[in-house]
């Protein structure tokens, strides 16, 4: 009797007790994983998912890469089908407020309680694969599991909106086999990871395509395209490429709405954006493509009005994001010489003002000269700061560079202003820009999370990649 006992009580001791006892603990450990760093390869997340009874398999994906318009394209996406009556489950990064914003779900975050039992569950397979030869997952393939653990498990959405973390064959949201595939644009960025040229980052973005699943694109360089284009083929899949397969023409734009018109293979129609700049109109031809593919494949049917209210009422936090009137601030989380250029463009071409005050901060591995290059000539003003995060670029060292290239790039009165504290720069910034002025805050989107919380007062807000 006493054996039985004893042996039902080391049964209980083996049952293991919940690692955390509060959202801010589950919270911590995945953020702890962030030394493991940037690993590319699927190994421990197929390993993840096959201890998980493979999840994934139950849901419909629309992944999303591209190295800008990502999450504005995902946004478009979101709203349309919401707006649509579907049930849509979204799944981004980085997040500006707060680590739950990642995933959501009808356009609402994860409930702090659901994202500590899914952290619970997870817990224990995260530490089986880090005492093995793998190594341990990294944050961001533990995030990614748990989104799909709740939209399989907790929330089963009709589709999930799934953005690329970074690049794309190696990306560890590359594990799904989604129903439609969109690669937005592809520039230099993150090139000690995903390589040099122009072609050897588009055939990382072109890892996303799957055997027989519809791809949208807008790259626009022939050696990029033709990349997209080759794989497409050997995947026997539908490619729908910008300026061949369809096309959009922006018609018009204020500070308040833009109008373009979107010719397909499907259909033709007008469309009015309420997001700015000039690049949003692509991001909405691209979207607009998947929701007609998904129309015309898998029969999912949005109204007209629907369409249109849900393109126009899309929102992505610091894109040309107003948060201010007086001053008049706008954030834009611009980090990389194509999102300069943009940017470049997309200001003089929206806004009305006499002089632009330009607070920048960004993170130490990027390209600084070629963003400034494009930035510069329309700037009156450049506060330099450093955002606050590990990364950081030091704020004399990007005056440097400023200055370096000033003569050639900027006009002749530009001033330069070096504050690393990024609270100091932000009122430096507001001082400046009078009621005639513009102010824009721009760089990484860690210092834009940080200065976002500050103007509009969010109290809980976190950020992180």
């Amino acid at each position: 009797m006493g054996q039985t006992g004893s042996v039902g009580e080391d049964m209980m001791n083996k049952v293991p007790a919940a690692p955390f006892e509060t959202y801010t603990e589950a919270v911590n450990w995945i953020n702890g994983l962030i030394p493991f760093g940037i690993r590319p390869g699927l190994e421990r997340i197929e390993l993840l998912l096959e201890r998980l009874g493979h999840p994934e398999r139950r849901l419909k994906f629309v992944h999303v890469a591209g190295t800008n318009g990502k999450g504005s394209t995902c946004a478009f996406l979101t709203r349309v089908l919401l707006q649509g009556g579907y049930s849509v489950g979204t799944f981004t990064s980085p997040y500006i407020t707060k680590f739950t914003n990642r995933f959501q779900i009808d356009g609402e975050d994860i409930e702090e309680e659901v994202l500590l039992k899914l952290a619970n569950q997870l817990y224990p397979l995260v530490q089986e694969i880090a005492d093995s030869e793998l190594g341990s997952p990294t944050m961001f393939e533990v995030s990614t599991a748990l989104a799909i653990l709740f939209y399989s498990r907790e929330r089963v959405p009709d589709v999930v909106v799934w953005e690329t973390g970074l690049g794309g064959r190696m990306d560890v949201t590359n594990v799904v086999h989604p129903v439609v595939s969109v690669i937005t644009n592809i520039g230099m960025d993150h090139t000690d990871i995903l390589g040099e040229t122009i072609q050897e980052i588009a055939a990382e973005k072109a890892g996303i395509i799957k055997p027989g699943v519809p791809v949208v694109t807008a790259v626009s360089q022939p050696e990029a395209l033709e990349v997209i284009r080759q794989t497409a083929a050997s995947k026997r899949a539908t490619l729908y490429a910008a300026g061949e397969q369809f096309s959009y023409e922006r018609l018009s734009g204020d500070e308040n709405s833009q109008k373009l018109r979107f010719s397909g293979p499907f259909r033709e129609l007008e469309l009015e954006i309420g997001m700015q700049g000039e690049h949003q109109c692509q991001n909405a031809a691209c979207a607009m493509m998947a929701i007609d593919i998904l129309r015309h494949y898998m029969a999912f049917v949005i109204e007209p009005d629907d369409l249109q209210k849900g393109f126009t009422s899309t929102r992505w936090a610091g894109r040309l994001e107003q948060v201010s009137q007086m001053p008049r601030l706008i954030l834009d989380g611009a980090h990389n010489p194509e999102g300069a250029e943009s940017l470049a463009k997309s200001l003089p071409g929206t806004y009305r003002y006499r002089k632009l005050n330009l607070m920048m901060g960004m993170l130490s591995n990027k390209h600084h000269e070629d963003y400034l290059k494009h930035i510069l000539p329309i700037v009156d003003t450049l506060i330099i700061t450093e955002p606050d995060f590990r990364r950081k670029m030091d704020a004399n060292a990007l005056a440097d560079v400023a200055e370096r290239i000033r003569e050639s790039y900027a006009k002749p009165s530009l001033q330069i202003i070096i504050e690393p504290d990024w609270r100091k720069a932000l009122e430096a910034l507001k001082s400046r820009t009078e009621a005639e002025d513009l102010g824009v805050v721009s760089g990484t989107l860690y210092l834009i999370a940080d200065v976002r919380s500050d103007l509009l007062g969010l109290s809980d807000a976190e950020k992180g990649w």
